[in-house]
């Protein structure tokens, strides 16, 4: 296939036809396309975008480079929840098996980290042993007996936007809305799903800080799925400051385990409350948001939640112990407190600054080969608002070395900014709530007059 033609087309703004798509896609998958070409067309795309007949060209393609689940005569509901990536954003692995001890059914395939954020795979692989690399036949048979997968793409499935996926991580291709809508429907849509729940975050530390931009991700994935039979929503979620207090991967880990015994930070857990509510309602089995709100926190004050996350390690072959005690867990070779260096107010707490420094900690990928470290990151006990006093513990790093514990802390002095106030005023954990019918602007009171944007919606 001459490729060359079709980049140098998309470059100048002309659009590839679904049949260009469908074969460049079914030829780069096969590796007939090389990389760099194909890194060239995606930055093309970045810098173009693509009309809605291409993005469901693109999506279609990548669908069909692999297989899907069936799950025919299976009347349990299967939902899904997808994030768009942020920092110490662990809610998957707090969500699955939450929802899925509410008796609904959880095939949720996830990523890697990708550019400043974490990936859901690192986070698991740091329990010892954890397999997420199953087969489609293991996947299924799993999801039948438990309720729930944790599990990355296997090679069935949609392997050209694995091969993507990776390839947009080291190209910086990735913040692109036509090419995350394509990435993440391509996989959700071959899970067999009864519905898909969507976590967008925007913010600083989003791939697409902007809230327009969060709110156009939402309804372009929404009709990718509503237009495939896959009815799906989304909530807009904030990420201008860190998702709890651990950024990286054991340690998110950890975190998510104290959550699922009842001690996670309260912003991790509104957000898993949200998109389990979504998920229960998605399902039918619950038929308000507060009966499905109360079903969630008594699996979870029940120890159902937790036993269900033992039962998923155990079946992947990690160590069901480290529900119990997070001490198995791998541990960082050495640890240092951060004090705040004067008193006053947080004024912020940068995300991209802190997801960029796991990963030159050793925590997150610059190569598509690199090894991850899963003990290296952040604990970060301070939010924008909070009143600190000179000399007060805010942090701690965890590092390999004396030499990461000292990048860590300039990270840090870079990240949490302290002054006399707060000068800008933090996003909403939960601004909006999109579905096919339009945006719910969940900040305003609810008789108050819709804003342009949900109109239009």
């Amino acid at each position: 296939m001459f490729v060359v033609p079709l980049i140098e087309r998309k470059r100048d703004g002309g659009a590839l036809t679904p049949e260009e798509w469908s074969a460049l896609i079914a030829a780069y998958t096969a590796g007939r396309i090389a990389d760099y070409q194909m890194s060239a067309l995606l930055m093309a795309v970045v810098l173009r975008g693509l009309e809605r007949a291409e993005l469901a060209a693109l999506t279609d393609a990548m669908l069909a480079s692999g297989q899907r689940l069936s799950f025919d005569g299976w009347a349990t509901p299967r939902v899904d929840k997808h994030s768009t990536g942020g920092v110490g954003d662990k809610v998957s692995l707090v969500l699955a098996p939450l929802v899925a001890s509410c008796g609904v059914a959880v095939p949720m395939m996830s990523g890697r980290g990708l550019g400043h954020t974490g990936g859901t795979l690192d986070k698991l692989e740091a329990i010892p042993g954890f397999r997420t690399a199953l087969s489609l036949g293991e996947a299924k048979a799993q999801l039948l007996k438990l309720g729930c997968i944790l599990i990355g793409q296997t090679p069935e499935i949609a392997p050209a936007d694995k091969k993507l996926y990776a390839l947009r991580d080291v190209t910086g291709t990735v913040e692109a809305i036509p090419l995350i809508a394509a990435s993440i429907m391509s996989k959700k849509l071959a899970e067999g799903l009864s519905a898909l729940v969507l976590d967008v975050k925007h913010g600083s530390g989003a791939f697409l800080p902007a809230t327009a931009q969060g709110l156009e991700l939402a309804r372009t994935m929404i009709a990718l799925g509503e237009d495939r039979g896959c009815p799906t929503a989304a909530l807009l979620t904030a990420m201008d400051r860190p998702l709890g207090r651990a950024c990286g991967n054991a340690l998110e880990t950890e975190e998510a385990i104290l959550a699922l015994r009842g001690e996670g930070p309260e912003d991790l857990m509104e957000v898993t409350y949200a998109l389990g509510v979504e998920m229960l309602l998605a399902a039918g089995v619950e038929s308000s948001a507060a009966k499905a709100k109360k079903r969630l926190e008594d699996a979870l004050g029940s120890g159902l939640a937790a036993e269900k996350f033992e039962q998923v390690i155990e079946a992947q072959g990690g160590n069901p112990k480290a529900v119990e005690d997070p001490s198995v867990l791998p541990q960082a070779q050495a640890v240092e407190v951060f004090a705040a260096r004067e008193t006053g107010v947080v004024t912020r707490v940068e995300p991209r600054t802190i997801g960029r420094a796991v990963v030159s900690l050793g925590g997150g990928r610059t190569t598509v080969e690199d090894v991850v470290d899963p003990t290296v990151g952040f604990v970060i006990t301070v939010k924008p608002g909070d009143k600190v006093l000179a000399g007060e513990p805010i942090a701690s790093v965890f590092a390999r070395d004396a030499s990461g514990v000292k990048l860590g802390f300039e990270a840090l002095e870079r990240a949490i900014t302290i002054g006399d106030r707060l000068t800008e005023r933090p996003l909403p954990l939960i601004s909006h709530r999109v579905t096919k019918d339009g945006v719910e602007d969940l900040t305003r009171p609810p008789h108050a007059p819709k804003s342009r944007a949900a109109r239009r919606a």
